[in-house]
């Protein structure tokens, strides 16, 4: 099938497939975590891992399922898992972010998670959401769709392929460094699937690559998850393009590309036809990281291999061509891979809510705090501060010892949290100016930050609009946001700053992406919109582990409705409450 027949053939049967109900079944998985030694680049390292798999288990479930997990934490730290991506409708208990919606399960100590998959179709995820564990605790989540009949031609294979990070380093001391404001880590690869691919090399030896099989003429579909902590990654396949079909289980309308840009928490789902003449092809997955004068991370890649049926091992004695790459500081090709994204308009599935009932302008740039509680201190770097990440200039106070949801549940939430984040920063300035990026004089004003638990209060129902604006204040990132519990339309992007009269203009009401994580891009914003309709307390953060840890992150609490069936119902009978430990109640 030509690439410009496929694209138009994909919209075609979108028109006509038809939703056949299914009988729901129960999935039912365990996981027990527990810590491994693996052995790369001439180094034998302690992991964490899940039934033994780097990354985990696949959870394989039908759109209507039910799934049943039961964690065994094996660790000697706090654990607890997130589904990212499904809604946790009425389900708040099971969501699994850690000290927001439970407490961590003990070392030692078990727990089971329940929860249903319904009105998702596509690739999502499952990782640790306590420290920096989701570095090697993850996994892939396939939902397929009732009648087994997508909006494209149907995949010969479909297959998970997981970009991370490789960490010598213990993630716990990785967590405590960046808590303390610690920028000078980094993983020593990137992998794809766990393997670290022939570009890394012990003693001249090259490192495993991920290999997949192909036959010519067969379609297959990609299933991408970026889990890394700190990159955005640029994926190609030499001689091949891709169909984007879906992210973040949402179908899109499909465009072609030779390239994909996925940042850490987004899915992505990606057709490839094997129409290459018979042969190898490298994969190459490369991190995206801003230019100077940011704090930079080393180079990181990895490498894959495309093999056809009926080659031969030395690839018929010709070399393996390998993809063209960006640089690793060429950041624009991310934002226009991104600005071709739209929802495939099923019925009732895309309906932007026309009017707005709560509308907030959040800033996310870094900050500084004093260290030991002290009031006036000199400027950042020096001893007597800690970098902090902000939301509106707050920075997230991490719970150690208390479930948010808990305490909003039982009512005792006062001294604990407050429920006045900010609508918008308290002094506006050029958020995007690059002479805010260094230490000096201009942002020297803008530096001091609040450290609070400060969240937001949603009406069930309410339509909430956001504008996420990221900024150059002391280093220029684009930051994935990710909201639990809920799916948003994705409205528009752009680069500099948000003009609310000039850019509302540019908002797409007709079939807009429909995403639980979006990346805000370098020194830009991007406007989302969605339903406060699933009551709880949900976790609203950046998917960069370091932005997380050091508070770039707040919680929203969406009220109850007005009948049981939409309002949020006790926990579970089987679900262990915090202990004074800060962990889960035995």
């Amino acid at each position: 099938m030509g690439k410009i027949s496929m694209a138009a053939s994909i919209l075609c049967m979108a028109l006509v497939a038809l939703a056949i109900v299914g009988k729901a079944a129960i999935v039912e998985h365990t996981f027990v975590v527990h810590e491994m030694n693996m052995t790369h680049l001439c180094n034998t390292t302690k992991q964490y891992v899940v039934n033994g798999q780097l990354p985990g288990p696949t959870l394989d479930v039908v759109d209507g399922d039910t799934v049943i997990v039961h964690l065994v934490n094996r660790l000697p730290h706090g654990m607890t898992i997130h589904w990212h991506g499904i809604r946790q409708l009425r389900t708040c208990w099971d969501d699994g972010a850690g000290y927001v919606t439970e407490c961590p399960v003990a070392p030692g100590r078990n727990r089971t998670y329940r929860f249903d998959v319904s009105g998702q179709v596509g690739t999502l995820w499952w990782h640790a959401h306590v420290t920096c564990l989701r570095a090697s605790v993850h996994g892939a989540i396939v939902v397929r769709p009732k009648d087994g009949r997508y909006p494209f031609p149907t995949p010969a294979r479909d297959i998970p392929i997981v970009i991370g990070e490789w960490w010598t380093l213990d993630l716990v001391e990785l967590d405590r460094r960046n808590l303390d404001g610690n920028f000078e880590d980094d993983p020593l690869s990137a992998t794809l699937n766990g393997k670290l691919g022939d570009l890394s090399n012990c003693s001249g030896v090259p490192e495993e690559s991920f290999v997949l099989d192909v036959k010519r003429g067969e379609t297959y579909l990609l299933r991408f998850i970026n889990t890394a902590l700190f990159s955005e990654y640029f994926f190609k396949v030499a001689g091949h393009t891709f169909t984007v079909v879906g992210a973040d289980a949402n179908y899109l309308t499909p465009f072609e590309t030779d390239m994909i840009t996925i940042a850490p928490g987004e899915t992505m789902d990606v057709l490839m036809t094997a129409d290459a003449t018979p042969g190898h092809y490298h994969m190459t997955a490369v991190a995206n990281q801003p230019p100077p004068p940011d704090l930079q991370i080393r180079a990181l890649n990895s490498r894959g291999l495309v093999r056809y049926a009926g080659v031969r091992s030395d690839n018929n004695g010709m070399p393996v061509p390998a993809p063209l790459m960006p640089g690793q500081h060429e950041t624009m090709p991310s934002y226009y891979f991104r600005d071709k994204f739209n929802g495939l308009a099923f019925p009732g599935r895309h309906r932007v809510p026309e009017h707005v009932d709560d509308r907030l302008f959040i800033t996310l740039g870094l900050g500084s705090i004093c260290r030991g509680g002290k009031k006036d201190c000199k400027l950042r770097r020096s001893n007597e501060t800690i970098t902090v990440a902000t939301m509106n200039n707050v920075s997230f106070h991490h719970q150690t010892k208390a479930s948010l949801l808990e305490r909003y549940y039982d009512g005792t939430g006062k001294g604990v949290y407050t429920e006045d984040f900010p609508d918008r920063p308290e002094t506006p300035y050029n958020y995007t100016d690059m002479d805010l990026i260094p230490v000096g004089p201009l942002e020297e004003v803008l530096e001091p930050t609040t450290k609070a638990i400060r969240l937001r209060r949603f009406k069930y129902n309410a339509s909430v609009e956001i504008v996420f604006q990221s900024t150059a204040m002391l280093q220029s990132d684009p930051n994935p946001m990710h909201l639990h519990g809920h799916d948003f339309f994705v409205l528009a992007q752009g680069l500099g700053n948000f003009d609310p009269v000039k850019d509302v203009k540019k908002f797409n009401y007709y079939n807009p992406q429909l995403r639980n994580t979006v990346h805000v891009p370098r020194v830009g914003w991007t406007a989302i919109r969605f339903v406060a309709d699933n009551p709880g307390m949900w976790y609203v953060h950046c998917h960069f582990e370091f932005h997380i840890v050091m508070g770039m992150a707040t919680a929203f609490i969406v009220e109850d409705g007005p009948t049981p069936e939409t309002s949020l119902p006790p926990p579970p009978a089987d679900f262990r409450r915090c202990g004074t430990n800060g962990f889960s109640k035995p």
